[in-house]
């Protein structure tokens, strides 16, 4: 999942976010997005979850999420 943050929240929604379980990992990027995280889950209800409360977090301004299908 890429994260949009506002400027000024950017610590506060690092730590909301590395508080969820299925997030693995948490990068910072140099591209439009602020952050890319790692998200694994059991199944689709939960990765909905996971995303409606990333979405939620107070300064998230925006988020894209990509699923990867396969390795080749």
């Amino acid at each position: 999942m890429r994260v949009e943050v506002a400027g000024k929240s950017t610590t506060q929604g690092i730590r909301r976010l590395r508080g969820l379980t299925a997030i693995k990992t948490l990068h910072t990027t140099n591209d439009n997005w602020d952050l890319v995280a790692d998200i694994r889950s059991a199944n689709l209800a939960e990765f909905d979850h996971v995303l409606r409360e990333v979405r939620i977090i107070d300064g998230v301004l925006n988020s894209e999420t990509s699923l990867l299908l396969s390795t080749v």
